[in-house]
């Protein structure tokens, strides 16, 4: 190790003003947002692929469940290798393996083609996100994770409507009559920008401990996630079959075997894929339920939100996209106030505050959307939107913060990689209940001149449901703690510093 090193790695560790670490926050938030574009840019090019690669229904299915399945599925185990084998190292395994993935999509000869690599880029992705919170959670000392959270939850908000505008935006201009392939080609730059740089900013980090990898865990939770998610993703197009509820119910029995093993691997050599001493932290416990449930109002809203706009009110994808800009700014501005000044301040109460704004953000767009019909304009939208927006920023940030603000810091891995599954899994379950709360309204069979009305009656509905979900969010969060640690008013940052020893385990 260099002495430029060396001095890396301490003054990371013990948490001093190093620019360096800034840079590593960039990068690991770069990919981050790569992630989060991802998953909604493809929705919005769908129609151009299966115009110009002539993919059938159910291909297209897979473009974007193949993708989904694979990063869900792979979420804890990323984490746990991670804190084994070294976040840093996952972290370039995995911008270097999405990139290339990126890369096979845009390129990609047939359907089958693209949809494999779709699946391997959500592989790869479920072995780079884990590493982002985890890095930060090694890099930054704990006065410090407010801020950086906040800058998180900016990021979120920006990367959840910015994908459907950019791809918008990259497939209409059909760029060197490429059609659709720039919304994958784009990651490359990025991609290999990330990857170069992370190798130069980023400090190695792992638990301090030796741990080794839980293969029969892996197999559990891959089996259970993947008989859980498949029949919710794919049950609406098969018409809901038998088999679907039969996986879903085995899912839950799966889950139970997982946890039975866990312990028996706790007791044996104490290194369990899943660490459930986690949940005896009650601000993980808790906030692991708020964070499944707030998946759930996402899934649902954010697909029912696209078809109003796009089916019912027959608007194109660009001008959907630059419909949702003020939200995506409302999201940012939270973030960063909520943890930053709020938070400390008035504890979780930010948190239910962003709930109560959040419904009545929800309960405005119904008004407006039932006032003006399908005669509605844009502008008539950002009021709604931004109150939406303002409430889910005061959530997505504090949330985090809140989750791993009592986590060891050698099961960071394995607890941020739990806290993005239950979030994909939210998202799954929202997703199979628009089914039953928007499709379930709308007849089978309807002329043109019914389309319209039909979707904006189903819109009403389902927001709805979304209003109600907030509520459950509202009471859910008396369970977290009333400030989180870090915020605690001269709290050491953690019990090593309180008996002198650094944090982290941090090398290059």
């Amino acid at each position: 190790m260099t002495s430029t090193e060396s001095t890396l790695s301490s003054t990371a560790a013990g948490g001093a003003g190093d620019r360096r670490r800034w840079f590593a926050l960039a990068i690991v938030m770069t990919a981050a947002f790569m992630d989060l574009v991802d998953v909604t840019i493809v929705n919005i090019a769908i129609p151009s692929i299966q115009r110009d690669a002539g993919a059938s229904f159910g291909q297209i299915q897979w473009i974007t469940a193949g993708y989904a399945l694979a990063f869900a599925a792979g979420l804890i185990t990323g984490g746990r290798l991670g804190d084994i084998h070294g976040r840093k190292r996952l972290f370039l395994i995995g911008i270097g393996g999405f990139t290339l993935a990126s890369a096979l999509c845009g390129f990609a000869a047939n359907p089958e083609m693209l949809v494999a690599s779709r699946i391997l880029q959500g592989a790869m992705a479920a072995l780079m996100v884990p590493q982002v919170l985890s890095i930060v959670h090694a890099t930054f000392p704990a006065h410090e994770r407010g801020k950086v959270f906040g800058l998180f939850g900016a990021i979120v908000g920006l990367g959840a409507v910015s994908g459907p505008l950019l791809g918008a935006l990259l497939t209409e201009w059909n760029l060197f009559g490429l059609e659709w392939r720039p919304i994958f080609l784009i990651n490359l730059p990025v991609g290999v920008g990330a990857l170069l740089l992370g190798r130069r900013f980023i400090a190695e980090s792992r638990a301090p401990r030796a741990l080794r990898l839980d293969l029969v865990g892996v197999a559990l939770v891959t089996l259970g996630l993947l008989m859980l998610l498949y029949p919710l993703t794919r049950g609406r197009e098969l018409g809901w079959p038998l088999w679907g509820y039969a996986s879903m119910a085995g899912a839950l029995v799966v889950f139970a075997v997982l946890v039975a093993y866990e312990r028996h691997k706790s007791r044996r050599d104490g290194s369990p894929l899943v660490e459930l001493s986690l949940f005896r932290v009650k601000s993980f416990a808790a906030g692991i339920a708020v964070q499944t449930v707030f998946g759930v109002s996402l899934g649902i809203f954010f697909l029912v939100w696209t078809l109003y706009m796009q089916v019912g009110l027959g608007w194109s994808a660009l001008r959907a996209g630059l419909t949702g800009v003020p939200f995506s700014l409302a999201v940012s501005t939270a973030a960063g106030m909520s943890v930053q000044k709020l938070v400390p301040r008035f504890g979780r109460k930010v948190l239910q505050a962003g709930a109560l704004v959040m419904a009545v953000g929800v309960l405005l767009y119904i008004w407006e959307s039932d006032r003006y019909g399908l005669a509605i304009a844009s502008w008539q939208m950002a009021l709604p939107l931004v109150v939406m927006g303002a409430g889910m920023g005061l959530i997505v940030a504090p949330l985090t913060d809140a989750v791993l603000s009592d986590v060891p810091q050698e099961h960071s891995g394995s607890a941020s990689g739990l806290i993005n599954t239950v979030q994909q899994m939210g998202n799954a379950l929202g997703l199979g209940l628009v089914s039953v709360v928007f499709f379930g309204r709308i007849a089978d069979r309807l002329a043109p001149a019914q389309m319209g009305p039909a979707f904006v009656h189903a819109f009403q509905y389902a927001l709805g449901w979304v209003a109600a979900v907030l509520g459950v969010i509202f009471l859910l969060m008396f369970a977290l703690p009333k400030r989180p640690a870090q915020h605690m008013e001269g709290a050491p940052d953690t019990e090593e510093e309180q008996a002198g020893e650094p944090e982290p385990v941090l090398v290059r």
